[in-house]
C-alpha cells in the first residue's frame, strides 16, 4: 500500500504550469513539523516534502497562502532516473 497522509504548511508553491498533455500541475514545498514516540523516546521531527499536485488538486492549490496549513493525502514516487521520492498530492483539507 502506497498512502501518505501528512499535516504541513505550503513552503514554496511554483507557478501553476501545464504537463504536454495540457493537464495543470503545481510544484510545491511542504514543511512538516511533528513530535512522534520512537522507541519509548519522543523525537522531534522537521521535514521539507518535495511534492507534486496535478488537475483540480493544483487548481485549487493556487490561491492558497504560503504558511497555511492543511492536511494532505497522496502517495509518493520517484521521477524517472531519480532515486529521491516526490510526495504527489490528491487531496487536502484545512486543519482546523
Amino acid at each position: 500500500m502506497n498512502h501518505v497522509e501528512l499535516s504541513a504548511c505550503l513552503a514554496e508553491v511554483s507557478a501553476l504550469r501545464y504537463t504536454p498533455a495540457g493537464l495543470p500541475a503545481l510544484d510545491l514545498w511542504l514543511e512538516h513539523e511533528s513530535e512522534l514516540e520512537e522507541s519509548g523516546q519522543k523525537r522531534q521531527v522537521k521535514a521539507n516534502v518535495r511534492s507534486i499536485a496535478l488537475g483540480q488538486v493544483a487548481e485549487r492549490l493556487v490561491p492558497q497562502k504560503r504558511g497555511s496549513l492543511w492536511r494532505f493525502t497522496g502517495f509518493v514516487a520517484s521521477p524517472r532516473n531519480s532515486k529521491s521520492l516526490v510526495f504527489h498530492i490528491q487531496d487536502f483539507q484545512p486543519i482546523a
